[in-house]
């Protein structure tokens, strides 16, 4: 029976980094992103490369299309093995000048989506009854608040506490949560925070940029592909005695 890895938020970035690193670890990879472009790319490259790999569009939003992802993904591919709650949303202003509508989606998409991924696979591993991998996207922001991104910070220490609470819950299951945080990693949304906060900084994008290299002790930005190898990890038999847990990905710049 063929092992498929959902992974949300697959459709560029760091998503995308891991879908294909899942991929080769030999895990089916259901590709799945609010953007039907993108995620028809990746499951596209994928497949052309030899993966077995499908598209699905959806906004993880909405419990209902989460729990129909679970469900279209096993229908496809047979069981189940391993969720990553990768999708995820932010934007950079000041506490006071945030906007209702920006914090309110947010929350829906990174505290809401996770917890729906939780729960939707949760169902799912209890139903199989072989245990499962669960890996939600945290971030150094959940670890060490950031001046600028008060909601997005909010919801990746939210993230954090619901890894640890599902973990205690799952673990008689044979089902582990564990958790990632990334640092500065190259991706769109990347950019569009180094554009933001250099514009309320009043410094060139540039100059920004050189700034946040100085705070990383291994002198490089991350990539997709670093952070794919701590979610292979926690995939990997390897990780089978991990749970509860979050991983810094960040080049050195804190230390849990």
């Amino acid at each position: 029976m063929t092992k498929v890895a959902v992974v949300t938020g697959a459709g560029q970035g760091i998503g995308e980094g891991i879908a294909k690193r899942l991929a080769k670890d030999g895990f089916a990879i259901a590709v799945a992103d609010i953007n039907h472009e993108t995620a028809d790319r990746v499951a596209e490259n994928l497949r052309n490369n030899g993966f077995e790999a499908k598209a699905y569009y959806l906004d993880v939003a909405n419990r209902d299309q989460v729990f129909n992802l679970i469900d279209e993904a096993v229908k496809d591919f047979g069981e189940l093995a391993v969720l990553v709650n990768n999708a995820g949303v932010g934007f950079i202003d000041t506490f006071i000048e945030s906007k209702p509508t920006d914090v309110e989606r947010l929350f829906d998409v990174n505290i809401k989506g996770t917890y729906w991924g939780i729960q939707a696979a949760a169902i799912q591993f209890k139903k199989q009854g072989n245990g499962g991998r669960i890996i939600n996207a945290a971030s150094l922001a959940g670890v060490e608040a950031s001046a600028l991104q008060s909601a997005y910070s909010a919801s990746k220490f939210a993230i954090r506490g619901l890894t640890q609470s599902a973990s205690k819950e799952l673990a008689s299951e044979q089902i582990t949560v564990n958790a990632y945080n990334p640092g500065v990693v190259r991706t769109p949304l990347r950019d569009a925070i180094d554009k933001k906060t250099s514009a309320i900084k009043g410094l060139s994008i540039p100059d920004q940029q050189a700034r946040v290299l100085t705070e990383i002790g291994l002198g490089r930005e991350g990539t997709p592909e670093d952070v794919a190898e701590v979610v292979s990890w926690f995939a990997s038999p390897s990780a089978k005695y991990i749970t509860g847990q979050s991983v810094m990905v960040d080049g050195g710049m804190h230390y849990l």
